[in-house]
C-alpha cells in the first residue's frame, strides 16, 4: 500500500497497556498461566495490542476534515479510545467486564481483517502489473477476482492475516493472535513450550465442542447406545477423575488421616477402602486395615485395570469428586507433611542429628502466630518440634527465624557450627538425611488449618525405605523408569541443587513424593490404554493425555523437596519455581496429593480445566517445533512476525525445563517419541549465552548467542512479506542493551523505526521515586530495509535527520502525557530510524558508526530536545534555558526526570553520562568528594539529594582551585538544606555564593514536581526534595529578592519557617 504506516508505528497509549498488563500480573483465575507454568510471560493484554497495532493502519482513526495536524491529533485519541477498550483482561469481580472486552475484541477483528482485504488487493494489482511474483495464497485458495473483501476473507475464500511467533513459549503472542481473527503460527525449539502451545492453541479449539460423530464418554450416547465426545473439557474431566480414582485405589493408604485433637466424642477405628480409595469406618468388610507393626504396607488388593471396564461418567449433579469425600468423624485431612533437611553434627564426640531448616513459622497471621519451636532433649541426639501458638508474635517466646542461615547451623545439642561447606560435602557424599517436624491438617466442616507435630502422630510419617520398596515393584509393574536424568546446570550455577548432592531430577523428591507422581504417570498411561479400548481418535486421545501430563506437571512443581510453606497465607505451598531457577530449600512441605485444598491433583486439575474452557474459541494455529533460525515456512508467508526471543543468559530455558521434561516423557512421551526420545530438553541449538557451554568463556558464549539471533531475523526477514512489520519483544531495561540487537536486525535488512516501552510487571505505571522506574518490556517495531540505501554518510544523512526525528516524537508524546523514562525510551526508539534506514553508516573518514556510537548520540539529541521542552514548560524567560545549565546540573536534572530515584547499572549510567557530556569516574567527577552528585556501590549508581549532600559547608561556594562556578544543583541543594536546618546563614551563603538567580529558579521549578512526571505527581507521594522544593518555591522573593536588605532577608526567612 502507498501509505502502510501502522498504529503501532504511530501511536500506543502505553501508560494505559502498561496499567493493564500490570493488574493482569495479579489475576489467577482462568489465566494460561495456570495452565502450566512458563518463564518470563508477557501480559495478554500487551501482546494484544502488539498485534493490532501491527496489523491496522495508523490511519484507521484520522477523520476526514480540519487540517492535518488537527486530523493526527483527533486520530490519535480516537485510536488511545479504542485500545484502551480493547487491551483490558476481565476482573472476576466484574463479570460484565467479559461481554464488554469481546465485543471490543470482536470489532478489532473487523478492523484488522478490512485492512488486510486492503492489502490483499494491493498485492493482487501489483502481481497483475507485474511488480511482483504471483502472490502463494492466488493458487492456495483458487482465488479470482480482482478485489478481496471482508466478506472473501469471512468465508474462508482469501487468507487471514498470518502472525508468526518464532520463539512462542507459553504461546501468548500467538494466542492474542487467533483472538483477533488471524491465522496464527508459533514454533519453539523446547519440548514443555510445544506442549504448553497444543494445550493452549490448538486442542481447545480443534476438540472444544460436543462431537455426536466421534467416540468420547460425556457425550450422548449414539445409536448403539455407546457414548460420544461430549467436549474436551468434560472428556479431560472425567479421565482426570478416572487418573485420580485409580491412583487413590494405589497409594492412598499412605496418606491415612490423623486423630482430630479438638474431638470430643468416642473415635471409631478407620479403614482403608481399597475398592473407592477411602478411608472408612472399619466394620470387617469394607477393607481390611494395614498390620499395626508396618501401617504402611502394600495393599493386599489394588483394583485391576480390567476390572473397571464398564466404568461411566455418572451425571454431572450425582458426581462427587474423589477429594471430597467426607472423613469418618473424628479424624483430620492432612493435607502437608513439613520435613527439615539433616546432617551429622561435625564434633565427632556429639554425632547428633543436626536440623538444617531455616524457619519454623507455620502460621502469620492477626491474632494467629503459629510456630515450631526446637526442643534438644537432654542424654538424646535428636530434637522434637513442638507446635506452640500465641495471639501475638512475642507471646510465642522465641524466634522462628532464629535457624540456619545460608546453609550454615548450629548442633542444637553442643554448638557446634555444621558450615556451609560442611553441609555441601556431606550432601556430595549422600549424607543429608531428613526429620518429620508437623503436619497441617483440615477439617471438611471446619474452616482453618490444624497443626500438629510429628511426634505426636509417628505413624503418619511412612520411611523412605517402605515408599522405595513400593516405588520399586510399581516401576517394574509399569515399565517406566524413576527420573534419573542429571540436572544441568548453567554458567551462572542457576539450579543450586547439585551443589548438594542432589544431580538427578529424581533427587528433587523424597520417595513417598516420587511413588504418587510416577503412579499418577503410571495411570496416565493406562488411561491412554482405556481409550484406545473405547475407540477414541488417536489426535483427540492425545489433547486428553496432554491436559493430563500438564495437571502431573503442575503436580510436581508443587511437591518436590523445594517447595516450602507459605505462612502468610495464600496458596499454602509454594512451588518449585518460585524464580527462574532451582534454589535449594532447607526444610520443605510434602503435599498430600489427595487433599481438596492445596497442591494436590484436584486443586492444580480445577485451573487446567477452567483454561480449557476460556480457550474454546474459533481459530486456527499451526504449532510447530524447531530452530527459529531454520523456519519450515516459504519466503514472504507471514503478514507480521512478532515475538519475545531469549535474551543472552537472562533465562536458562531448556535447562530448568527439563524438570518437567522427564515427567512429559513418562506420562505421554510414548506417544510423542519425536520429542521426548532425548535425556533432556535441545541445549545445542538453543539460543543462549551461557559460558558453561564454551568451556566457560562468556565472550565466546556471547558470539554465539548473537550469532543464532543474527541468523533467526535473517529467517524473519525471508519468511515476512515485504511490508508486513517485525515486532521484537525486548526484555532488557536500558537502551544500551539494545546496541547487539539493533546491529542483528540491521545486518539482516531490518529497519527500527519505533519504540515503545511496557511495564508488564509492576502494579501500575505510577512511579514511586524510591523504585526503578524503567519499563521491564521494549516493544522495538522495525520494517524491511530499502536495499537501495546502501550506505550513510553520518555527519550528512544520519545526524540531520536524526533531529528532526526526535523533535516530532518529543512534542508529539509529550502532548499525549508520555514522560520520564518511556519517553526518553520512544524517542531514542524512533531516532533508531535514522541509523538503521542503512546497510552500513560511516564517518567521513568512511570508518563505521558502531550501534553504541549511534545510541549514545541519539540520547544525547533526545534529552537536550526534553530539556527544552521542560524549560517551556516552567515558563523560562528569554535567554535563560535549561539547556544552558552547567553539565552537573543537566545531569541532575534529566536523571530526575528520566529515572527518579532508581539506581541504574554502570552500562546503562554511563551511555546516560556520555549523553549529558559529564564524567561518572574519577578525580573531578560526579562520585569524587564530599561534594559528589552520585553514589556508586556495587557497580551501580544512585542520585544523592540535598538531604544527603546539603549539611557540607562549602557546598554551591566557589573553590580558589577551580576556575569554573560551582553547578547550580550544588547552590540549590545547600540552600534546601539551610532552609530546613540553618536558615539565618542563607543571606551568607547567597552573598558569597553569587548564584544565577534566574537559572536557580528554573532547577528548582523543573525538579519540583509536575513538569518532571507528566502529570503523575498527583497520584505519588513527594519526595523530601519535592517538598522542600514547594516550600522554596513558595516563599522564593522573600528568600532570594530582597538581597540589599539583610533585615528583609531576614523577614522573608521568618515567613518561610
Amino acid at each position: 500500500m502507498s501509505d502502510d504506516k501502522r498504529l503501532i508505528e504511530d501511536f500506543l497509549p502505553i501508560e494505559a497497556i502498561s496499567a493493564e498488563a500490570s493488574r493482569e500480573k495479579s489475576v489467577r483465575k482462568g489465566h494460561i498461566s495456570t495452565l502450566h507454568l512458563w518463564w518470563a510471560r508477557r501480559p495478554l493484554v500487551a501482546c494484544r495490542a502488539a498485534v493490532y497495532g501491527a496489523l491496522v493502519p495508523a490511519s484507521r482513526f484520522v477523520p476526514n476534515g480540519g487540517s492535518d495536524d488537527k486530523k493526527k491529533s483527533l486520530g490519535r485519541a480516537n485510536a488511545a479510545r479504542f485500545v484502551k477498550s480493547l487491551c483490558r483482561y476481565p476482573s472476576d469481580s466484574k463479570p460484565e467486564e467479559k461481554a464488554s472486552i469481546g465485543r471490543a475484541v470482536g470489532e478489532a477483528e473487523r478492523h484488522i481483517l478490512l485492512a488486510h482485504a486492503d492489502r490483499l488487493t494491493e498485492e493482487l494489482a501489483d502481481w497483475r502489473s507485474g511488480k511482483t511474483g504471483k502472490p502463494g495464497w492466488v493458487d492456495e485458495f483458487k482465488f479470482v477476482g480482482d478485489a478481496v473483501t471482508f466478506d472473501d476473507i469471512l468465508a474462508g475464500r482469501a487468507p487471514r492475516p498470518r502472525v508468526l511467533d518464532p520463539f512462542a513459549g507459553g504461546g501468548a503472542i500467538p494466542l492474542e493472535a487467533l483472538r483477533l481473527g488471524c491465522e496464527a503460527y508459533a514454533n519453539d525449539l523446547n519440548p514443555v513450550a510445544h506442549i504448553i502451545q497444543l494445550c493452549t492453541l490448538v486442542y481447545p479449539q480443534k476438540f472444544g465442542k460436543p462431537d455426536p460423530a466421534d467416540s468420547g464418554m460425556t457425550g450422548p450416547a449414539d445409536k448403539d447406545g455407546n457414548p460420544t465426545w461430549g467436549g474436551l473439557a468434560d472428556e479431560v474431566r472425567y479421565w482426570g477423575e478416572w487418573v485420580l480414582r485409580k491412583v487413590k485405589c494405589e497409594i492412598g493408604d499412605l496418606y491415612p488421616p490423623i486423630p482430630d485433637p479438638e474431638y470430643k466424642g468416642a473415635r471409631p477405628p478407620i479403614a482403608f477402602d481399597r475398592k473407592t480409595g477411602e478411608w472408612v469406618i472399619a466394620r470387617g468388610d469394607a477393607g481390611t486395615p494395614a498390620a499395626k507393626d508396618d501401617p504402611f504396607a502394600p495393599p493386599q488388593m489394588v483394583m485391576g485395570f480390567a476390572e473397571d471396564d464398564q466404568m461411566r461418567l455418572s451425571p454431572a449433579s450425582d458426581r462427587r469428586s474423589p477429594a471430597s469425600a467426607s472423613l469418618p468423624p473424628g479424624y483430620l485431612q492432612p493435607v502437608a507433611y513439613l520435613w527439615t533437611r539433616t546432617v551429622t553434627c561435625k564434633n565427632p564426640a556429639c554425632g547428633a542429628t543436626v536440623p538444617l531448616v531455616k524457619q519454623t513459622w507455620l502460621c502469620k497471621k492477626k491474632d494467629r502466630y503459629v510456630a515450631l519451636k526446637m526442643i534438644a532433649p537432654k542424654g538424646e541426639k535428636q530434637v522434637r518440634f513442638e507446635v506452640v501458638e500465641a495471639k501475638t508474635e512475642k507471646g510465642l517466646g522465641f524466634d522462628p527465624e532464629a535457624f540456619s542461615k545460608a546453609g550454615n547451623a548450629t548442633c542444637p545439642f553442643c554448638g557446634t557450627v555444621a558450615d556451609s561447606d560442611y553441609v555441601k560435602a556431606e550432601g556430595c557424599s549422600k549424607s543429608l538425611g531428613f526429620q518429620a517436624m508437623a503436619l497441617l491438617a483440615i477439617h471438611h466442616k471446619r474452616e482453618g488449618k490444624t497443626y500438629v507435630a510429628s511426634y505426636q502422630m509417628p505413624d503418619s510419617f511412612p520411611k523412605e525405605e517402605v515408599s522405595a520398596k513400593r516405588l520399586m515393584s510399581l516401576c517394574a509393574a509399569a515399565r517406566i523408569d524413576c527420573p534419573g536424568e542429571p540436572i544441568v546446570t548453567d554458567a551462572k550455577n542457576s539450579c543450586w541443587t547439585p551443589l548438594y548432592g542432589l544431580n538427578s531430577h529424581g533427587d528433587l523428591f523424597s520417595k513417598r513424593q516420587l511413588l504418587s507422581l510416577m503412579t499418577f504417570a503410571a495411570n496416565i498411561r493406562r488411561a491412554d490404554e482405556k481409550m484406545q479400548a473405547c475407540r477414541y481418535s488417536l489426535d483427540r486421545s492425545l489433547a486428553i493425555l496432554s491436559f493430563l501430563a500438564a495437571t502431573l506437571d503442575k503436580q510436581a512443581d508443587r511437591n518436590s523437596v523445594l517447595c516450602v510453606i507459605l505462612a502468610d497465607g495464600g496458596r499454602g505451598i509454594k512451588n518449585t519455581f518460585v524464580r527462574q531457577a532451582l534454589p535449594m530449600s532447607w526444610d520443605f512441605a510434602e503435599a498430600n496429593p489427595f487433599n481438596p485444598t492445596i497442591a494436590s491433583w484436584s486443586s492444580v486439575f480445577k485451573e487446567v480445566l477452567v483454561n480449557i474452557d476460556d480457550l474454546n474459541f474459533r481459530g486456527n494455529c499451526n504449532v510447530t517445533r524447531g530452530n527459529a533460525s531454520e523456519l519450515p515456512y516459504e519466503k514472504e508467508l507471514f503478514d507480521a512476525i512478532i515475538t519475545d526471543p531469549p535474551y543472552y543468559d537472562n533465562v536458562p530455558y531448556a535447562n530448568i525445563s527439563d524438570f518437567f521434561y522427564v515427567w512429559l516423557k513418562r506420562s505421554i512421551g510414548c506417544r510423542m517419541p519425536e520429542h521426548f526420545a532425548g535425556m533432556g530438553t535441545p541445549k545445542k541449538a538453543e539460543a543462549v549465552a551461557d559460558a558453561a557451554r564454551h568451556g566457560g568463556n562468556k565472550r565466546v558464549a556471547n558470539a554465539a548467542y548473537e550469532n543464532a539471533m543474527s541468523r533467526v531475523f535473517s529467517e524473519s526477514f525471508r519468511t515476512l512479506k515485504t511490508g508486513g512489520p517485525l515486532i521484537v519483544v525486548y526484555a532488557h531495561k536500558t537502551t544500551l542493551g539494545w546496541a547487539t540487537l539493533i546491529d542483528a536486525l540491521r545486518l539482516a535488512g531490518f529497519l527500527v523505526d519505533e519504540a515503545w516501552p511496557l511495564d508488564t510487571e509492576t502494579k501500575g505505571r505510577l512511579r514511586a521515586h524510591d523504585a526503578s522506574a524503567l519499563a521491564s518490556s521494549i516493544f522495538l517495531v522495525a520494517r524491511k530495509r530499502d536495499a537501495s540505501a546502501a550506505c550513510g554518510n553520518y555527519e550528512s544523512d544520519v545526524v540531520p535527520e536524526l533531529a528532526g526525528i526526535v523533535r516530532e516524537r518529543v512534542e508529539t508524546l509529550w502532548d499525549m502525557g508520555i514522560s520520564g523514562a518511556d519517553l526518553v525510551i520512544a524517542c531514542v526508539g524512533a531516532g533508531l530510524r535514522a541509523f538503521t534506514k542503512y546497510a552500513r553508516v560511516e564517518f567521513a573518514n568512511g570508518e563505521e558508526v558502531p550501534a553504541e556510537r549511534f545510541l549514545s548520540e541519539v540520547e544525547s539529541v533526545v534529552l537536550e530536545t526534553i530539556l527544552g521542552k521542560l524549560s517551556k514548560t516552567i515558563g523560562a524567560k528569554a535567554g535563560e534555558t535549561l539547556s544552558g545549565l552547567d553539565p552537573a546540573t543537566r545531569f541532575y536534572v534529566l536523571w530526575r526526570y528520566t529515572y527518579g530515584g532508581a539506581e541504574l547499572d554502570a552500562g546503562e549510567a554511563i551511555i546516560f553520562a556520555n549523553g549529558t557530556h559529564v564524567e561518572l569516574d574519577g578525580h573531578a567527577s560526579l562520585t569524587a568528594g564530599a561534594r559528589a552528585l552520585l553514589e556508586k556501590k556495587k557497580g551501580k549508581y544512585r542520585l544523592l539529594d540535598f538531604t544527603e549532600r546539603g549539611q557540607e559547608d562549602r557546598l554551591g561556594l566557589p573553590d580558589e582551585d577551580r576556575q569554573d562556578a560551582c553547578p547550580t544543583v550544588d547552590a540549590l541543594h545547600r540552600l534546601l538544606w539551610l532552609v530546613d536546618h540553618k536558615p539565618l546563614k542563607i543571606p551568607d551563603f547567597l552573598t558569597e555564593a553569587k548564584p544565577n538567580v534566574e537559572q536557580l529558579r528554573l532547577v528548582a521549578q523543573a525538579l519540583s514536581g509536575p513538569a518532571l512526571s507528566g502529570g503523575e505527581i498527583a497520584d505519588v507521594s513527594t519526595t523530601a526534595e519535592q517538598s522542600a522544593l514547594g516550600k522554596l518555591l513558595a516563599n522564593w522573593n522573600a528568600v532570594m529578592v530582597g538581597k540589599t536588605a539583610l533585615a528583609d532577608k531576614r523577614v522573608g526567612q521568618q515567613q518561610l519557617l
